[in-house]
């Protein structure tokens, strides 16, 4: 094997022969065989031709012949570098035998979350990044290489998020009688902030050392300059890194589209609940992690993840179009229940609820509380807006979990099209 110009063919003069015991080691990574200083080494020499802007040529077609192409690619969401083939018409195939004929599977960004998949909290400190010797690709589960239809568990980037909006409340309203009129997206931001005083990124160094809410931190360079002086005291087997929550109206590609300051460029897509079959427009709250990238010579944001919210007001989280619009119908109901009496708090559960048949997690989740009486009753919002039969089947399994938490009120498009919600509303909760 040979290390060549990007864009050449490979044939020729001008081609570099990798030593037996690295094509030997490259090898064995690739199809998942190896060793972990197999995978050290493949990673490295990956990394190198990545930055050294250099194709593999592969032999398995003899010295003669213009070779088959590997090119190095990075995948951050694995925070590893991996090989891919270069194939086109124009370009020879590997042999039926050679180790290199199938693609080195990895977890890819293109995988769909469905809603229902199971949420649990994050364990461990709020980080995301790994020290290099752990950035290794990991052997795929089975032999196919195809994994548009696999189901991807959920990011940890997006629990993390939530275990933020969870600890700073934001996932839960207060009654209306206590909520202060001037609510805003400061006090939004003073909430994030103070939660993330209360959390470690790692043995000794608190979340708040290393948070921002504004892209302007990015383009000052203060989130780099703090990550070069924390790192001299971040301890051994964690990664130095940084995370800014940023509200924007838009994502598209790598680009997040932030208020009051310039779009923040990342080195990989945004991942969001908005995914295939279930578009979810801004705004977002979007949790950004900064870190190490070697193709930058330095630090750079490498990775984010944009949650939908209900408003720049209010951080509720939301899952689809179709909840924010039940979240914004219940919202205004407050003010009925208070002339009544009546506080009525919501919550948005982020992590699953384990009863005694399995977990679950609500859409919404609604308290009603009597100031007078001090008698509260619950009830479980189940927001069914799509017609698609493997979710509505999936909601229909998980109702009588639900059922152990509270009893559940089922509101369609067709409800929130007829204005029904309101009167629903209080019969299910018996007012």
């Amino acid at each position: 094997m040979w290390l060549i110009l990007r864009g050449s063919d490979g044939h020729g003069a001008g081609r570099i022969a990798l030593p037996d015991l690295v094509r030997d080691a490259l090898v064995r990574w690739y199809v998942g065989e190896g060793s972990r200083q197999d995978e050290e080494a493949g990673i490295m020499l990956v990394q190198q031709a990545r930055i050294g802007e250099r194709w593999i040529a592969c032999d398995c077609r003899g010295d003669e012949e213009a070779p088959p192409i590997l090119t190095p690619a990075f995948l951050s969401e694995a925070e590893t570098y991996y090989l891919r083939r270069l194939t086109s018409r124009q370009r020879p195939e590997h042999r039926s035998d050679c180790p290199f004929f199938r693609d080195q599977a990895t977890n890819r960004i293109s995988e769909v979350r469905k809603q229902g998949s199971p949420a649990d909290p994050p364990s461990g400190y709020f980080e995301v990044l790994r020290p290099a010797p752990e950035k290794l690709a990991q052997r795929p589960n089975e032999d196919s290489t195809d994994d548009r239809t696999r189901q991807a568990s959920i990011p940890r980037l997006a629990r993390l998020l939530w275990r933020l909006l969870h600890i700073s409340g934001l996932n839960r309203t207060l009654p209306l009688s206590m909520e202060s009129s001037d609510h805003s997206i400061r006090h939004e931001f003073a909430q994030l902030s103070a939660a993330a005083e209360k959390i470690e990124l790692a043995p000794g160094i608190e979340l708040g050392r290393a948070f921002w809410t504004h892209a302007q931190a990015l383009h000052s360079n203060r989130v780099y300059a703090r990550l070069r002086e924390l790192s001299r005291q971040w301890p051994r087997g964690h990664a130095p890194q940084a995370f800014l929550a940023l509200f924007a109206q838009h994502i598209q590609g790598a680009t997040i589209t932030v208020s009051g300051s310039e779009p923040v460029m990342l080195a990989n897509r945004v991942q969001s609940p908005s995914v295939r079959g279930n578009p979810v427009k801004g705004p977002y709250l979007v949790l950004v992690v900064a870190g190490s990238y070697p193709e930058a010579h330095g630090y750079a944001p490498l990775r984010a993840y944009a949650q939908p919210i209900h408003s720049g007001r209010r951080f509720l989280p939301v899952d689809s179009q179709f909840e924010r619009l039940v979240l914004q119908q219940i919202l205004g109901l407050r003010r009925s229940f208070d002339r009544q009496g009546i506080d009525l708090l919501l919550e948005k559960p982020l992590f699953d609820t384990l009863t005694s048949t399995g977990p679950c997690r609500p859409d919404f989740l609604l308290e009603a509380r009597s100031s007078d009486t001090g008698e509260i009753r619950q009830l479980v919002i189940d927001a069914a807006g799509s017609d698609d039969p493997s979710l509505l089947g999936e909601k229909q399994a998980s109702r009588a979990r639900l059922e152990q938490i509270a009893p559940v009120l089922r509101i369609s498009p067709g409800d929130l099209e007829q204005q029904r919600i309101d009167p629903m509303v209080m019969r299910a909760l018996g007012l």
